[in-house]
Formats: C-alpha cells, sequence, structure tokens
C-alpha cells in the first residue's frame, strides 16, 4: 500500500533542507505510521532512514469574494513527514524532470 502522496517542496522545506541536506519532506497518507513511512521511502529511494518525525495538519476554512458573490469552501487535511537520512545519503526530486 503507498503510504507517500508525494514529496514535499516548499519554500520551508528547501530551507530546511539547505540547513540540513540529509532532511526531506513528503506528503503522507493520514492513516501511515512512522515505521511504514520509513520503510516506503528506503524501498523507494534506496536510503537508510534514520528518523521520521511527522505532523498531521487540520483542514483551514477559505472564503473569497467574487462577482458572482461570497464563495466559502475549505483546503484539505493532511499529514507531513520530515524524514532524516544517514550521513552522505540523499535524494533527488528533479532527477527525471
Amino acid at each position: 500500500m503507498a503510504f507517500i502522496i508525494k514529496p514535499l517542496v516548499t519554500e520551508k522545506m528547501t530551507k530546511i533542507t539547505e540547513k540540513q541536506p540529509n532532511r526531506f519532506g513528503f506528503v503522507v497518507r493520514p492513516e501511515a505510521n512512522k515505521l511504514q513511512i520509513k520503510a516506503e521511502v528506503e524501498e523507494l529511494y534506496n536510503v537508510t532512514v534514520v528518523d521520521v518525525n511527522t505532523c498531521r495538519y487540520s483542514g483551514k476554512r477559505q472564503s473569497r469574494y467574487t462577482r458572482s458573490g461570497l464563495i466559502r469552501g475549505q483546503k484539505n487535511a493532511f499529514k507531513k513527514a520530515v524524514v532524516t537520512l544517514k550521513e552522505g545519503d540523499t535524494i533527488d526530486f528533479y532527477s527525471n524532470i
């Protein structure tokens, strides 16, 4: 079962990776635990995972004013995993572009 949805490539995650080159972020399924995330990252990217930190984010309510009136909605809730790799290991997200 695929627990990793996509790699997290944002400004904040890029700054973390620049400061500590062995940390990478992923958006994962909410029911995934740390052991499942670790096993899947090791299998997909052929690296050794030392540590996994997870954080759950709730969906935020959004509204905007348009010509047709007020539109209300909600952003999706998600779970983020920050994975620390063994020294010397790295993941290149841009290699297949």
